[in-house]
């Protein structure tokens, strides 16, 4: 009789055990990551490395459940099912992962449900005719041909706006091919800027062209308009959007303020709480150097080193022997 019961007390408090643990589970804040195949040389565009590395930074953060997918569109149909948030870093314009095979219907009824929407570097890219009217009203903005230009050059960003995105970020300068005058709803209705700076003139050194130069964008910039490469975006249904434009150098995840942008923004994108000070996780440059694709070129510790001795601003070599 003892036994009986000690093994029915065992089995209802194992019952219960994994009813709570299930229960914990399904109130996580799903964010799906999907991460594009490979794409230009060594150290950019580091689709793969990039997304596992926002894995990494947020897998002690309770109450989320990061999954990412390499390689291009996740197999699983249901892989979406549920997400809180949706972001996607991979090659943009006519090939980007998203506008293929019905993805953008597949999309729309994950954003009707209110997941949060995010897109990194060249993935912010979508032809206006394919793609443009969904990311602007998913995301609040995107990069449009024509209009939106892609220059590399190093930004200065020295304010930020009262938002949970920009909790803990610090002044900080960072060169990249940072895209800017993106297409933004009328009155920018809905979208915060998060970081902006004044593009300088060499910007505009090229000729006019799809991704280089147009009347407005140059009007703009002899201006001096702070131009937006990051933003936010609330949309009327509860969902949120974010835009990043940085990314094309993979070594850009040294600097902490440029990641804990991207890392607050992830939280804030699935409703899940960005703390006071932000999201705040240490990288050696080993773990940085982590799942990047196989590219051929130089190799990425030469190219690390080289990037330092270029960049000041960007911290000494750590953890690469």
């Amino acid at each position: 009789m003892r036994i009986s019961r000690f093994l029915s007390s065992f089995f209802l408090a194992a019952v219960m055990g994994a009813s709570l643990m299930t229960g914990l589970h399904a109130d996580a804040k799903k964010v799906v990551l999907i991460a594009g195949p490979p794409s230009h040389g060594v150290l950019q565009h580091e689709h793969k490395a990039g997304c596992m590395l926002i894995e990494y930074c947020l897998k002690d953060i309770e109450g989320v459940d990061v999954q990412v997918h390499t390689g291009g569109w996740p197999n699983d149909p249901k892989a979406l099912d549920g997400a809180d948030a949706v972001i996607i870093f991979c090659t943009g314009g006519d090939r980007h992962l998203a506008i293929q095979e019905g993805r953008l219907e597949q999309l729309q009824k994950v954003m009707d449900n209110g997941a949060g929407f995010g897109c990194l570097h060249y993935g912010v890219e979508v032809p206006k005719d394919k793609g443009g009217a969904e990311f602007l009203q998913w995301m609040g903005g995107y990069f449009e041909t024509h209009w939106s230009v892609n220059p590399h050059w190093t930004a200065e960003f020295k304010t930020f706006p009262d938002h949970p995105i920009a909790n803990g970020v610090k002044p900080f300068a960072v060169n990249d091919e940072w895209y800017f005058h993106m297409r933004f709803p009328e009155g920018m209705k809905g979208v915060t800027p998060i970081l902006s700076a004044v593009a300088p003139e060499k910007t505009m050194e090229r000729q006019d062209g799809p991704h280089s130069g147009n009347p407005a964008v140059r009007e703009a910039v002899a201006k001096g308009l702070p131009q937006h490469v990051a933003w936010a975006f609330e949309r009327p249904n509860g969902g949120r959007g974010f835009g990043f434009t940085g990314l094309h150098n993979h070594l850009n995840w040294r600097n902490p303020d440029f990641r804990k942008t991207i890392l607050n923004a992830v939280l804030w994108l699935a409703h899940a709480e960005v703390p006071e000070h932000g999201v705040d996780v240490a990288l050696t440059d080993a773990q940085i150097l982590t799942n990047l694709d196989q590219k051929r070129g130089k190799s990425p510790i030469d190219i690390l080193r080289e990037t330092q001795k270029q960049q000041p601003f960007i911290s000494p070599v750590q953890g690469v022997k």
